[in-house]
């Protein structure tokens, strides 16, 4: 009867694991895996071919400043004229502008490869059929109303190069608008060497008879589908982001803007707007002091925006004003992040464990550059972690031996007793005292590390430098699966191992358990970046020896306790 019971239980366990997984996967945006449902139609991009740019309609895009929708109509309102492509780069970028509102709408980046194309380099802002994702920049009329340059308005180039000259450390592209509505807006972008930080210089001239009172926009766009290739067994965020120094960082989830959820800090004299993806990221920024209106809105169909909106002072006639802004657009290397703007470096997302993350990251860094390998870099960085936990690791590793050594006698009493439940408690109680064991012993010191490899686990799923980063033989990109799986398998038969050496709990369905859920948990690391899986082999083969060495010397000879699954 009890095997029976104990088997109906196993079923319900599986079952209710599967659909815990299932769910998992909805509610992190992908399609469920075991009970798939139709797909909603505005699920996908929207398809545009790719020589006909998206028109993202300004009125929508514009709302939080905009209080009057004869304004806005007002504001849709631009002469079809035709648009020129203008391409430009540095030694990392290639940068594609839109002469539609001087608008950033590609960018390519001539170091890092995508990983599903080795031919190919990687693509953040684009506007083609499956993505679209732009960056720009206009102005509003404020209280007196009218129609201002817009992203919308025709632009010609006026100047720049198209590459960087050698000898040359920047690169200056501008646009110029018409006259619309008594104002004409110049926009220079500066490209300097090895550098993904663009400044844009907004320069607004009043070309016509009485004052204007113009209102600076700067917005990311783009639409809420998640990265192709994303890895079912892991997630990474993808949306906006929002700092300022009074909230910090605050992440807007796509669904929340749908649903006109979003929670952000919407006024602030400081801080940054950015789009978040993993290992990429963009980000507007003003400068210090200069009083903004943050906003993030759906602008259409799957297609979203994140934005600053700062009102500038009165222009008189014959006159004109500078707004200065940056652009950043480019891979999430932490140290250059910092350089750029406080708080930018938090695009690079570790969570709620960042106070242990960003050391850990510094740490991993330090050892690359004496060790010029990521890989061998986590290896030596897990080696300081368990040197750093050895004596936390020791007593846990002391009260499983002790454990195992009282083990026996435990078992024997339950068979003995196992008709008397009460009497079995206090007689396993009673062993546990005259030996001096804390079944808890080994779990506590533990539980202590587990933030930090938490931790770890975050920088090195975060961490672009791993990306096309080689180890040794076959593992030529840290960050992608091990093409072989020898790695997994590696970790899994060490799981187990690790396993095996450990006591058997005297209950017959803790023993089966504490088999069944290594290798429940073995079987994702399949599907994890090789760094990841690196990271984890080398802890099991450092805990397995020291857990040897600790047996021995406490006089319980280590042994592998194989699973009875009966």
């Amino acid at each position: 009867m009890n095997d029976i019971r104990r088997t109906i239980l196993w079923v319900i366990f599986g079952f209710s694991l599967v659909l815990l997984w299932d769910q998992w996967q909805i509610h992190n945006g992908r399609a469920a895996t075991f009970f798939p449902s139709p797909t909603a139609s505005t699920a996908t991009a929207p398809a545009v071919a790719a020589s006909a740019p998206v028109a993202v309609p300004v009125a929508a895009a514009l709302a939080p400043a905009m209080s009057s929708s004869d304004r806005i109509a007002k504001a849709e309102v631009t002469a079809p004229v035709a648009r020129e492509r203008v391409v430009v780069g540095n030694d990392v970028l290639r940068l594609t502008f839109d002469t539609e509102g001087g608008s950033l709408v590609r960018s390519e980046f001539l170091n890092h490869r995508d990983q599903s194309n080795a031919d190919l380099n990687v693509v953040l802002f684009d506007e083609s059929r499956d993505r679209v994702y732009l960056s720009q920049s206009g102005l509003i009329a404020g209280a007196a109303g009218g129609i201002l340059p817009t992203h919308k308005t025709p632009m010609k180039l006026v100047s720049g190069d198209r590459e960087l000259k050698d000898g040359a450390n920047e690169l200056l592209v501008k646009f110029e608008s018409a006259e619309v509505g008594g104002a004409k807006l110049v926009k220079t972008y500066t490209l300097r060497r090895s550098s993904y930080v663009l400044g844009v210089k907004h320069e607004i001239l009043n070309v016509g008879t009485t004052p204007l009172a113009p209102q600076l926009y700067l917005q990311l766009v783009r639409d809420g589908n998640k990265l192709a290739g994303e890895s079912s067994f892991y997630s990474t965020f993808t949306g906006p982001a929002i700092f300022t120094e009074a909230k910090k960082y605050q992440k807007v989830e796509f669904s929340d803007i749908e649903k006109n959820k979003a929670e952000f800090e919407r006024q602030s004299p400081n801080g940054y707007v950015a789009m978040v993806q993993h290992y990429f990221a963009s980000a507007w920024l003003l400068g210090e002091g200069i009083q903004r209106e943050i906003f993030a809105r759906k602008i259409d169909t799957n297609l979203y925006a994140v934005g600053m909106i700062t009102p500038l002072e009165a222009i008189a006639p014959a006159t004109s004003r500078i707004v200065e802004a940056t652009l950043f657009v480019g891979p999430q290397e932490e140290k250059r992040l910092e350089t750029i703007a406080p708080g930018l470096e938090l695009v690079k997302d570790y969570g709620w464990l960042t106070i242990l993350a960003k050391p850990l990251y510094w740490l991993l860094d330090q050892l690359n550059s004496i060790l010029h390998n990521w890989g061998w870099s986590i290896v030596a960085l897990v080696l300081l972690l368990k040197i750093a936990f050895y004596w936390l690791n020791a007593k846990a590793y002391a009260s499983m031996a002790k454990m195992k050594a009282v083990t026996p006698r435990i078992t024997e009493m339950r068979e003995r007793l196992k008709d008397k439940p009460q009497q079995m408690q206090q007689e396993m109680m009673r062993i546990y005292r005259e030996e001096k064991v804390n079944p808890m012993g080994g779990c506590l010191p533990i539980m202590v590390q587990i933030p930090v490899f938490i931790a770890l686990y975050w920088v090195l799923l975060s961490s672009v430098e791993m990306r096309n980063a080689p180890w040794i033989l076959w593992i030529k990109d840290l960050s992608a699966e091990d093409p072989y799986y020898i790695l997994p398998l590696l970790m899994t038969v060490t799981t187990m191992l690790q396993t095996a050496l450990n006591p058997t709990p005297p209950d017959p369905l803790q023993a089966k358990m504490m088999w069944f859920m290594p290798l429940i948990f073995s079987v994702m690391f399949f599907f994890f970046p090789s760094g990841l899986v690196l990271y984890w082999l080398t802890n099991n083969i450092l805990s397995i020896a020291q857990q040897w060495v600790i047996n021995t010397r406490m006089g319980v000879p280590p042994q592998f306790n194989l699973p009875k699954f009966k």
